[in-house]
């Protein structure tokens, strides 16, 4: 059965849901929900509506892997050798404030935030010279210090091969600070407390298309016209659909193993740059990453899976991750994180009724709820 288009709603129904809304947000994920729960802080008697185009959130926010990162070694490394160092530091402390943000909307024990740290994987064929050194380590705990006020974040861990019995890896750069959540959880707890906050949440409602009048904004939708006064796109990578000259869509590829007894892997990992990552997760290891494959085939909006990519994901499983033990694979999945030329994310007014928050640059989970803030702000 299809959805009752709006003119088929009944009086009660359309004055509750469909009058024209102050406010409506287009994305039910961290920065959609931060948004519409920012600005009923600013307009506490204001109509705030939230659409969703799946019967659950369809972007990144409920797709991701559940890390709570902000800044890797091999990441900040790279970064300063091509972006000018304040820039690096700026972005490192956004995302730093922005988890610090998230903890303030949500308790951390309502989704399972965990503070094992994260390890950068080093493979054994790294020669001396691409290694990082002590005083480069030491530089990157006196500049997070300043921003997180936390002493000797970084650190170099030459046993995390024997720790967790991962093969052809040399060393590791270890972050004490950095986390994992549940993703579903999180995503629960947003819809929770906004529903609380007398916002409404729409889901299974598309946005085909939208324009501006001089008095409001009329959204063209799979089930009718919806009016409101203003509007705040949060869509992410899905947003390209609407903004392609703004943002790029990424799909992330991620697979996950049926549970593994005594699994003595804990904490989160970065390999290859962060192309690759995993994690535990209820004594499973989440594995996602190959992106770098095909950059070309994986800008895309489309969800789905490709074998070659699958492929590298299991191979590196088999033969690095847990070498002595054959984990069958029991379910795999795809996200659309939202990316461009740039780390920083757009936060922007289009229009005098419009604005965008968009491309986190697989990094919502940080700054999703630091964006919301400033996008909320806008008017």
């Amino acid at each position: 059965m299809h959805p009752l288009s709006i003119d088929k709603l009944s009086y009660w129904e359309k004055k509750t849901y469909f009058s024209i809304t102050d406010f409506i947000v287009i994305g039910a994920g961290i920065v959609g929900y931060s948004t519409a729960l920012y600005l009923r802080e600013r307009h506490p008697d204001a109509s705030i509506l939230i659409l969703e185009r799946g019967y659950l959130p369809s972007g990144a926010s409920s797709k991701n892997a559940g890390f709570a990162c902000f800044g890797s070694p091999t990441e900040l490394y790279d970064d300063l050798q091509h972006i000018p160092e304040n820039q690096v530091w700026d972005t490192l402390e956004m995302r730093w404030n922005g988890l610090q943000r998230l903890f303030s909307i949500i308790p951390k024990e309502k989704f399972d935030f965990q503070q094992n740290g994260s390890w950068d994987l080093i493979h054994s064929n790294t020669s001396q010279n691409e290694l990082l050194k002590d005083d480069f380590i030491a530089y990157l705990n006196d500049n997070a210090e300043k921003i997180t006020g936390a002493k000797n974040i970084y650190s170099e861990d030459k046993n995390v091969s024997n720790t967790f019995g991962f093969n052809h890896i040399s060393t590791s750069y270890f972050n004490r600070l950095e986390g994992q959540i549940d993703t579903s959880q999180l995503n629960k707890a947003f819809y929770q407390k906004t529903i609380a906050q007398n916002i409404n949440c729409l889901f299974g409602v598309n946005v085909n298309h939208f324009q501006e009048d001089s008095n409001n904004i009329l959204l063209d939708t799979n089930i009718g016209e919806i009016k409101g006064a203003h509007l705040f796109i949060c869509t992410n990578g899905l947003a390209s659909e609407f903004f392609p000259e703004k943002v790029k869509p990424a799909r992330a590829q991620v697979l996950i193993t049926e549970p593994i007894p005594n699994l003595a892997l804990k904490g989160t990992f970065h390999y290859q740059k962060g192309y690759y990552y995993f994690r535990n997760i209820d004594n499973r290891i989440l594995l996602g990453g190959g992106r770098n494959l095909d950059f070309n085939g994986e800008t895309t909006t489309e969800f789905g899976l490709t074998e070659h990519i699958q492929a590298s994901l299991e191979e590196l499983l088999y033969n690095t991750i847990t070498p002595s033990y054959k984990p069958k694979i029991e379910h795999r999945w795809s996200g659309i994180m939202g990316v461009g030329d740039e780390k920083k994310p757009i936060i922007e007014k289009i229009s005098n009724r419009i604005a965008i928050g968009v491309r986190m640059g697989g990094m919502g989970v940080a700054i999703g709820s630091q964006v919301g803030k400033q996008l909320s702000e806008l008017f």
